[in-house]
């Protein structure tokens, strides 16, 4: 059938500004160019082609700058419309709205740009060079669509950078699409062709229902291979946009209606075919938006996936308008064909559709398209497809996680890696008390990162990591003994394998680091001679050189002369032989213990330096610091020597009060010359110092016989059967832990006020001997021993009674032995249930 049609105004209007100009090419050359598709096209050079067209015409430089404009968004052949209807007798808008274009009016088949021409490109882009077509270009076989109709992705070790997919001449003006979740973000259509209509363009319609039905299938499965590739075709347009509405965690719900002209068996059967153009339109839509580089590395490997796949989908429906050329296809054969397409495209526009919409990336995309593994169960075909899918998605991800299981380092930039560093300088500028940081604070597991099929080994990752990362800062290199392949795969668990057997290599590495290269145990025991007081003729000593020192106010005790006395007192005791000996310095602190204690266990450290010095003594103040270097500093890091330092200080406090004890015990040794009746006023201060001293003793032997010794016991047991730094770490942490809960030094404050107000009864009792003369006794002098003596029993009894208290509540702990030392022959029992009925009576009057 052959029409007159009316003059184009576009190439009338084209031949003229040639023919002005002088220009060396002809109108078909222009269009074109400005009919290339956008991953082709150059706008330089077809603003110069412009130009030469405008060349000595009036306002030339306004209609190319607007034209320019123009080019960044709009179709280039929309931009030669306008440019040329500046110049043109009549308005070329207007007049193709009365007389559509003659080169869209004309018969696909016989189109420059149609799908057969392209055909062999498309195929040779995609398969290599090498046609799959036959050798005449215009038919093939059945078993060649059946072949393409099963679609194939690449291996994992040949994924690429998702890139523009090639495409036929319906798909020439695909751009980049919107990849967001329906309603968030403004949908351009001068990106991507998803069946929308061309600015001031309109196809043709004939009328079909006078065309017999034979000839009714061939224009449909025109329009068909037009849907699939995004067009909107003569007799099949979208009734909503593919963006629009909810989808429910399927594929985009896109609807197409067929004109209501072509006969209805034929609608039905197209209408089972076109669910392709919506699955494919999402599918492209997500390709077109991935490959920038600010989108996540685990989507944009699943769009170059995907983008493979849709090369062979390209070759498919070059295939099928081979076969229609060839005169071949009907519309049963192309439902036939398509049908295994159609299958698996539903489900990857189904997975496409939920990451979208649910705004997934990294680790909860590849969760999401393990888990569609599992619920395609019985599909083989579609789960085969998405296994491939997921490996080569998953292959960025498993990249990040090899090197960071392998040196310990991160790549990660667009967060999406399941360990995350919150380290931005280097080891070397670490700030004081960084080390007990670095292990918990460093590097922390993000568990909305975590794809599913590593939830079970992250623990282990970020612990592999860390130990690598440690090993480094230490100056060491680690060289893997044999090479690493991780690659995901959801039929097997090699890549737990290669995960556990990097894990094994880097604990076992670091260990050697610290308990060999760096001697930890050695300085562990260094600490234990004299932070918790087992190097016995050192505290002696040492106690004898700085006591008068120490008995000063704090604010007037010299810390140079303190350290002084210190490396004094280690040279000449059996300390001299400790290689670590002068990793042991002194320090004042600003607080007493209970006020330690208490930031301890709160957390509160860092508020320790702004806290306002009390009215203390230098002995209520001192403590021992033991400074260590890196990797060490990990283990002993500043809440370490802390805990320590609370035993020490409560251990170094009763160890003096059982000294001044001692003293007055030698001093009055005189009483032997005493007569009876002078004696008699004495006896009952001696008691009272033996009673005290008892306390005193029993105290010290309890918290280093009972409660370091056995649990540091323990310690060393667990310390022989490491496996890990972690397990250090805890074991460590379990032995301070226990020491000080059965030292009656974590939340107990009120219990450690008692014991120190016990010995600070003992001191002034002390005081109060030394002070009197023993040749003069006095009644005064009983009265006040009397006083003593009624304020120690009363401050005893009742710590026996909270020890009581507490050991009741736990009894697995030793809290009950203490009481039955002091208490060793029940002499505290009347007293104590006298003061429990005491407070039973008082709780009763309230």
């Amino acid at each position: 059938m052959t029409d007159s049609v009316p003059k184009d105004p576009i190439r009338v209007t084209l031949k003229k500004l040639i023919s002005q100009s002088k220009a060396n090419f002809t109108a078909d050359d222009v269009l074109k160019d400005f009919r290339t598709v956008k991953e082709k096209r150059d706008n330089r050079k077809l603003l110069k082609t412009l130009e030469i067209l405008a060349k000595n015409q009036p306002k030339a430089l306004e209609s190319l700058q607007e034209t320019a404009k123009l080019l960044e968004k709009k179709d280039p052949f929309y931009c030669l419309i306008n440019f040329l209807n500046c110049y043109s007798d009549v308005n070329i808008m207007q007049a193709m709205r009365r007389n559509p274009n003659p080169m869209f009016n004309k018969n696909v088949r016989d189109s420059p740009e149609s799908v057969s021409e392209i055909k062999e490109r498309v195929v040779q882009a995609a398969s290599g060079g090498l046609s799959r077509t036959s050798p005449n270009n215009s038919s093939v076989t059945s078993a060649d669509l059946l072949g393409l109709a099963s679609l194939t992705l690449p291996s994992s070790n040949n994924i690429a950078p998702a890139a523009p997919a090639p495409t036929t001449s319906a798909a020439a003006s695909l751009g980049a699409a919107s990849l967001s979740p329906a309603g968030k973000t403004e949908h351009n259509p001068d990106n991507l062709w998803e069946f929308h209509n061309i600015d001031n363009f309109q196809f043709q319609q004939t009328n079909i229902a006078a065309v017999p039905i034979n000839s009714q299938e061939n224009l449909l499965l025109n329009d068909l291979i037009y849907c699939l590739t995004g067009m909107r075709g003569c007799y099949i347009s979208p009734v909503m946009n593919p963006f629009e509405g909810e989808t429910g965690g399927r594929a985009t719900s896109l609807k197409f209606k067929i004109s209501e002209q072509v006969h209805c068996s034929l609608r039905d059967i197209a209408q089972e075919i076109l669910p392709l153009a919506s699955h494919y339109t999402c599918i492209q839509s997500f390709i077109q938006k991935t490959p920038f580089t600010q989108y996540s590395q685990v989507l944009q490997a699943l769009s170059a996936a995907l983008n493979n796949l849709i090369s062979d989908y390209y070759l498919l429906l070059a295939q099928l308008e081979s076969e229609l050329n060839a005169g071949n296809l009907t519309l049963h054969k192309m439902l036939f064909y398509v049908r295994p397409t159609l299958n698996t495209m539903e489900v990857l526009a189904g997975a496409v559709s939920l990451i979208v919409t649910n705004d997934l990336r990294g680790g909860q995309a590849l969760t999401l398209l393990f888990n569609q593994i599992s619920a395609l169960t019985g599909d083989e075909e579609s789960q085969r497809f998405m296994i491939q899918l997921t490996q080569l998605a998953a292959v960025p991800y498993m990249n990040i996680l090899q090197l960071w299981i392998q040196k310990g380092a991160i790549n990660d930039p667009q967060q999406e890696f399941l360990v995350e560093d919150n380290e931005v300088i280097r080891q070397k500028e670490l700030p004081e008390h960084y080390s007990s940081d670095y292990w918990e604070k460093r590097y922390t597991v993000r568990h909305e990162r975590i794809p599913c099929f590593l939830d079970k080994v992250s623990d282990i990752i970020l612990r592999t990591g860390k130990y690598l990362n440690v090993i480094h800062q230490c100056g060491k290199k680690v060289t893997i003994p044999q090479t690493m392949d991780l690659q995901f795969s959801p039929t097997n668990q090699n890549h737990i394998t290669v995960i556990e057997n990097a894990y094994r290599f880097a604990s076992k590495n670091l260990l050697e680091v610290l308990l060999k290269e760096n001697d930890l145990m050695g300085h562990l025991m260094s600490v234990k001679r004299y932070l918790l007081l087992q190097q016995g003729d050192f505290i002696s000593e040492f106690m004898d050189a700085c006591e008068e020192e120490l008995a000063k106010n704090v604010d007037k005790v010299l810390p140079m002369k303190l350290e002084n006395l210190l490396g004094l007192t280690l040279r000449l005791s059996l300390a001299k032989h400790d290689s670590y000996k002068d990793d042991l310095h002194c320090e004042l602190l600003t607080y007493d213990l209970v006020t330690q204690m208490s930031k301890i266990m709160n957390n509160e450290e860092e508020n320790w330096l702004s806290h306002g010095r009390l009215d203390l003594n230098g002995l209520e103040c001192f403590a021992f610091r033991y400074e260590v270097k890196w990797p060490v500093s990990l283990v002993l890091n500043h809440i370490a020597i802390s805990k320590y330092q609370m035993l020490f200080r409560q251990l170094f406090y009763c160890k003096h009060v059982e000294r001044q004890l001692c003293k007055i015990w030698k001093e009055n040794s005189i009483a032997k010359t005493f007569s009876p009746q002078v004696a008699e006023h004495r006896r009952s201060a001696f008691t009272l110092r033996q009673r005290m001293m008892n306390a005193v003793q029993n105290l010290e032997y309890y918290m280093m016989i009972e409660v370091i010794e056995p649990n540091w016991h323990l310690f060393i047991q667990n310390m022989n059967k490491v496996e890990n730094v972690d397990e250090v770490l805890s074991f460590h942490q379990d032995f301070l832990d226990s020491c000080l809960k059965n030292c009656m030094l974590t939340n107990t404050t009120v219990l450690t006020r008692s014991i120190f107000e016990m010995c600070n009864m003992c001191l002034k009792f002390c005081e109060f001997i030394q002070s009197k003369s023993a040749l003069t006794p006095t009644d005064t002098f009983s009265e006040h021993v009397a006083r003593f003596d009624l304020e120690f029993t009363t401050l005893l009894i009742g710590l026996l009674k909270q020890i009581n208290v507490i050991a009741s509540d736990n009894p697995s702990d030793r809290f009950i032995n203490l009481v039955h030392r002091i208490n060793f022959n029940s002499f505290y029992n009347e007293q104590m249930d006298k003061l429990s009925e005491k407070d039973a009576l008082l709780t009763t009057h309230r």
